[in-house]
């Protein structure tokens, strides 16, 4: 079967309305080989899409919501590359908005639209700093935890240290010699293409995008994590196929059906969630945003945790052993679900609604 048969009829929408960004994501796909397990094909598949897909908060959100809903039903792997790279652009556009990218910055690092972006934002045992030479050019030093596709991409949006207690937001260009990713460990079965290591810096040069701490604190923080959650939401979509297709077999009893019916209930919640917050986000104020993108990530993250239970019990263990793309697809939505903190998420959601 060609790879456009493999990948039709699968467009996703967060409104009653077909989502035309989210055809052109599934016309995309069909032209690429290996979509999501091929990982430079499919870097060069992100990037090419990017300009046709809108920025979030600017009246299109469902839109891009249901594009990366798309990709992720398509495959979660590619969904997993394309999500990074589209929020490192808007985190871009964001910036520059607000007038906080120099206008020698991003670009005297060689960046352009064929450009391909990842985001580095988590914490660990180890320390990136940043600092400035005696020149006042911007450099980072140390080592960065949980960098996905460093070694392919071509550049990255990274936080670092400029003081003991803040971090900033710096662009930097992956492919400078000075920068070293670490090949592991990774030993994930699921996204196992998509080697998420340590990387080192040795005085690496680096543009600030934004004020100290203005990453976290923008609007846009908050929709790019509901962005991830409209991810989750379209990568159950086939596992719920398959629970539809064994509930239809002549042979089917009723825990079949109840089985499908339930997972259907669970991924109509996270969508009916994600059109409102897409709403929300485009309105011309969003109150409450972190509560807002917690109780999203928190509702889809859910159902797609309970659907790939339903699964386990409604299709036994046949699809996990012998169905590749069931088998992956299960292996890389366990992983990519772990982006949410689970109880710990929901205790801070928690101490909002208290305060």
């Amino acid at each position: 079967m060609s790879p456009a048969a493999d990948r039709s009829g699968i467009a996703l929408t967060l409104t009653d309305a077909p989502s035309e960004t989210a055809r052109e994501v599934e016309r995309a796909a069909a032209e690429v080989s290996g979509l999501g397990t091929q990982v430079e094909a499919t870097i060069e598949w992100a990037v090419r899409l990017s300009g046709r897909i809108p920025l979030p908060g600017q009246g299109r959100t469902a839109d891009r919501w249901s594009a990366l809903a798309t990709a992720a039903a398509l495959d979660v792997g590619a969904a997993r590359i394309l999500e990074p790279h589209l929020d490192a652009l808007a985190i871009l556009d964001e910036a520059r908005t607000a007038g906080g990218i120099a206008s020698d910055g991003v670009d005297g690092l060689g960046a352009d639209e064929h450009s391909s972006w990842g985001v580095f934002a988590a914490e660990g045992a180890t320390r990136l700093d940043a600092y400035q030479d005696a020149s006042g050019s911007w450099r980072l030093r140390g080592t960065k935890p949980w960098c996905s596709l460093a070694a392919q991409l071509t550049h990255a949006l990274i936080t670092a240290w400029v003081s003991p207690q803040s971090r900033r937001l710096f662009a930097v260009p992956l492919q400078a010699p000075s920068v070293h990713p670490h090949t592991g460990p990774w030993t994930a079965r699921g996204l196992r293409a998509i080697v998420s290591a340590a990387v080192d810096f040795d005085d690496t040069p680096a543009a600030p995008v934004g004020d100290p701490e203005w990453y976290l604190h923008r609007p846009g923080f908050r929709w790019g994590g509901m962005g991830v959650a409209a991810v989750w939401w379209g990568s159950v979509i086939p596992i719920i196929d398959a629970l539809a297709e064994a509930a239809r077999r002549p042979n089917a009893d009723q825990i079949a059906q109840l089985l499908c019916g339930e997972a259907d209930a669970e991924q109509w919640a996270a969508k009916v969630v994600l059109a409102d917050a897409a709403r929300r986000v485009d309105a011309p104020t969003t109150s409450h945003p972190r509560e807002l993108a917690e109780r999203v990530r928190a509702v889809a993250a859910g159902a797609a945790e309970r659907v790939l239970t339903l699964a386990d019990h409604g299709l036994g263990p046949g699809p996990l052993t012998t169905d590749e793309q069931h088998a992956r697809r299960v292996a890389d939505l366990r992983i990519y679900l772990r982006q949410h903190h689970a109880e710990r998420d929901l205790a801070r959601l928690g101490r909002s609604v208290v305060a």
